[in-house]
């Protein structure tokens, strides 16, 4: 499989995910776009984000997403975050019912409890996918869902960018940053009992240019994709 060693263009100096991410909560809102993957999410056909009564959000940062589910008419979201920085932004946004700092391959949440189990943007940090989606797994309630945003591969491929930013004083700094095929996650998801219920893929558009016009080569490349994956429930014909 390709790495992304294998097309890194910036080198970068690179960061693990805690500190990566605790440097670049006070700036992140500054330059992370809703068209990055809130505007997939209202594409989605389902889950009937209404209907469900709580909700993990793995990976939650600043509650972006936990906001965003809020307006949804979601009821209780319980976020995780590696980041110490990020949580305390995403308590200051006060979307979540509770914040657990942890890796979302190992939450600590309980078991069986969720209707959706939602991760934006952060499967890019995780060597190998499987254990996010068998956590995933263990979490959803039978009949619950996953969802998960990722920046596109072929947009990885392309331009060689690592997940980045750049401190107030100072030159750009990579968070550590792997590159997964969709077969990977495909794979992955399967192998924990998940069937792949929607996908969609959003790509470098005139609303991309006005915000990025230096993008102008990349117009319509692909950018970000979301997966929608479901289990069945008990006694659901196969």
């Amino acid at each position: 499989m390709p790495t992304f060693a294998d097309f890194d263009r910036r080198n970068y100096p690179t960061v693990d995910v805690a500190a990566g991410y605790d440097g670049w909560a006070p700036t992140y809102e500054r330059t992370v776009l809703d068209i990055m993957d809130l505007a997939l999410l209202d594409r989605l056909r389902r889950p009937r984000w209404a209907q469900l009564r709580r909700v993990a959000d793995l990976g939650c940062g600043t509650g972006r997403t936990g906001a965003w589910l809020r307006r949804q008419g979601v009821r209780r979201i319980d976020g995780v975050d590696l980041s110490a920085g990020m949580l305390e932004r995403a308590r200051e946004r006060g979307a979540h019912a509770s914040l657990t700092q942890a890796d979302v391959r190992e939450t600590g949440l309980a078991s069986g409890s969720y209707d959706l189990v939602i991760a934006s943007l952060i499967d890019e940090h995780l060597p190998d996918l499987e254990p996010f989606y068998t956590e995933a797994a263990r979490l959803a309630a039978p009949g619950g869902s996953c969802v998960m945003v990722s920046f596109h591969p072929q947009f990885i491929m392309v331009t060689g960018m690592p997940t980045h930013y750049t401190p107030d004083a100072g030159e750009p700094v990579a968070i550590s940053t792997h590159l997964h095929l969709l077969s990977e996650h495909i794979t992955a998801a399967l192998n924990a009992g998940w069937a792949l219920t929607e996908i969609t893929e959003s790509v470098v558009d005139d609303t991309w240019l006005a915000a990025k016009p230096k993008w102008t080569d990349l117009r319509g490349h692909p950018f970000s994709v979301a997966m929608v994956w479901s289990r069945p429930e008990p006694g659901a014909q196969s």
